[in-house]
């Protein structure tokens, strides 16, 4: 795949240190520029912001895919898979509660990857991704 610009993410969170806690520490998100109302990480190369905003925090509603009830507001980064298995191993040992388990969904068809899905402490649905064949991304 053709290398791309980064994102920006701004979500909202309820708690600043918490957030700290989970994209710094627990996923391992470098921390960049901050205030006392919001934090910028470092996601895989892309810029996402916490900003505090209680009341904005949190999903809501889910859509049907492959069988699974999935967040429909989320937001995650597809990682080659020995880091997306590190990365579920390091969830599960930190006792992080899936909201979809890793799986293989789509198994067999066009699209095949394997997927999680867990909240952030504020409530936020992240769903990292892996595909063994990358070209499976974008495909129809």
């Amino acid at each position: 795949m053709a290398q791309h610009p980064p994102f920006h993410l701004a979500f909202p969170v309820t708690d600043l240190a918490a957030a700290r806690r989970f994209y710094g520490e627990l996923l391992g998100c470098p921390e960049g520029r901050s205030s006392d109302t919001w934090v910028d990480f470092d996601f895989h190369g892309h810029q996402i912001v916490a900003h505090l905003a209680p009341d904005e925090a949190g999903h809501r509603a889910t859509g049907s895919v492959d069988g699974d009830h999935v967040p429909v507001r989320h937001f995650g980064v597809i990682l080659p898979m020995p880091e997306w298995q590190a990365l579920a191993d390091r969830l599960r040992a930190a006792g992080v509660r899936f909201i979809i388990e890793p799986h293989v969904r789509f198994k067999g068809e066009v699209g095949e990857q394997a997927t999680m899905f867990f909240l952030d402490p504020c409530g936020n649905a992240l769903e990292f991704k892996s595909f063994e064949d990358m070209s499976q991304v974008f495909a129809k």
